[in-house]
């Protein structure tokens, strides 16, 4: 991926040298990285690896399930402190994770610790099981498992 996106840099720079321009102008610098984008594409069955833009755009979905998710969770939370008396029930649950890298582990942790309303409190050892705690078990357990799973997906899109 790293060895795709330089190559198209590479690409864009050489344009803009062809173009024989007396000053450097950002948009040939654009249209040559666009050109650059094309060869790569055309010529992606040759790099043994998978199409480097498929991964910037799963991190940029990763972000934007993010962006909602923090949102939604927000909303939950600005209910719970705004009613006049707060009835949440917190508890502990576990969560068994699909995931096995260290990084795809770390990542979807600080993901749901960014999430309002849920804390991991624990890895097991194996890291195959999240231990959770849940500001209102009842109505946010689903939420969170909810979540979790969406980002357990875009992760392993990214990674994977």
């Amino acid at each position: 991926m790293l060895g795709q996106l330089l190559l198209n840099i590479l690409i864009a720079f050489l344009w803009v040298l062809l173009q024989d321009e007396d000053s450097f102008q950002f948009s040939t610098l654009f249209g040559g990285f666009l050109i650059g984008l094309g060869i790569i594409y055309v010529m992606r069955r040759f790099f043994f690896k998978e199409f480097y833009l498929r991964r910037v755009y799963a991190a940029f979905k990763l972000l934007l399930i993010f962006i909602r998710e923090l949102l939604t969770s927000s909303v939950l939370i600005i209910t719970q402190i705004l009613s006049p008396r707060i009835k949440i029930t917190p508890g502990i649950f576990t969560y068994k994770t699909k995931l096995k890298g260290d990084w795809e582990i770390t990542a979807l942790s600080l993901l749901l610790m960014l999430t309002p309303g849920s804390v991991v409190i624990e890895v097991s050892p194996s890291n195959d099981v999240f231990y959770i705690h849940a500001m209102d078990i009842p109505k946010s357990k689903n939420a969170v498992l909810r979540a979790m799973t969406k980002f357990e997906n875009a992760i392993m899109e990214v990674t994977r």
